[in-house]
């Protein structure tokens, strides 16, 4: 089963330094219909200003990927970390037992992300954050694990939850599989381009909520940019 969510269809806010579709519920957006898929709990799709940026503010109990689309996010915590994360790049904080964090776009154009929470395992633990660089080139025509809680997955991010975060850019003409269990919750985005999957078309931005499938065929009907989420 595929359900496609058409870009246009999200929930949003426009908070004039912040451009955010929502594709599930979130702040003041809200669809019942749209809670979560699986334990994937939030999906945003932010545009942040140039000079501005989400002020302190905590979190807990949560696992918190963001996939750099454009531009660069500057992270901040009160663990004392910090660091610089661009376009392609990938950055994760295991919230734990509570963390408050800054995200800040001080570049001198538009950033582009995609904010992705995903529920933990189980409650606590000491809060983390960390950071990795995944050149495009080295996901061309494949995808390649970005972060994961998922045995042999130890090359990605680690996240606190049985659920895996991958991404691959595929040419114009360019076929691509990925295989699952059918049980599994599969949330998949084109960053970029538009792509056909098990048949069914996603432009840009659109979403598509995939359960019951035991693999995917992914085509690429322009350049095309892709991100999942497969989770429990």
């Amino acid at each position: 089963m595929i359900d496609k969510r058409n870009f246009a269809s999200l929930g949003g806010a426009d908070h004039g330094w912040l451009k955010a579709k929502h594709h599930f519920s979130f702040a003041n957006y809200y669809d019942p219909k749209r809670m979560g898929w699986g334990a994937i709990r939030v999906w945003n799709d932010d545009e942040i200003a140039p000079q501005s940026g989400f002020p302190p503010h905590p979190h807990a109990d949560m696992e918190i990927i963001t996939y750099v689309r454009e531009g660069a996010i500057t992270h901040k915590d009160s663990l004392g970390n910090q660091g610089r994360t661009s376009a392609g790049d990938v950055q994760v904080m295991s919230a734990g037992t509570g963390v408050r964090h800054a995200e800040y776009n001080l570049e001198s154009d538009l950033t582009r992300i995609f904010q992705i929470w995903i529920e933990p395992n189980r409650a606590g633990g000491a809060p983390a954050w960390g950071a990795k660089p995944f050149p495009k080139g080295d996901r061309a025509g494949k995808f390649v694990t970005l972060a994961s809680g998922l045995p042999g997955d130890e090359d990605a991010l680690p996240i606190r939850t049985t659920a895996r975060v991958a991404g691959a850019t595929l040419r114009a003409g360019e076929t691509t599989t990925y295989a699952l269990d059918a049980s599994r919750h599969v949330y998949l985005v084109p960053a970029a381009g538009a792509v056909e999957v098990n048949g069914v078309r996603l432009d840009a931005r659109d979403g598509a909520a995939i359960t019951g499938e035991t693999g995917l065929r992914i085509t690429a009907l322009e350049d095309a940019e892709i991100v999942l989420v497969d989770a429990a």
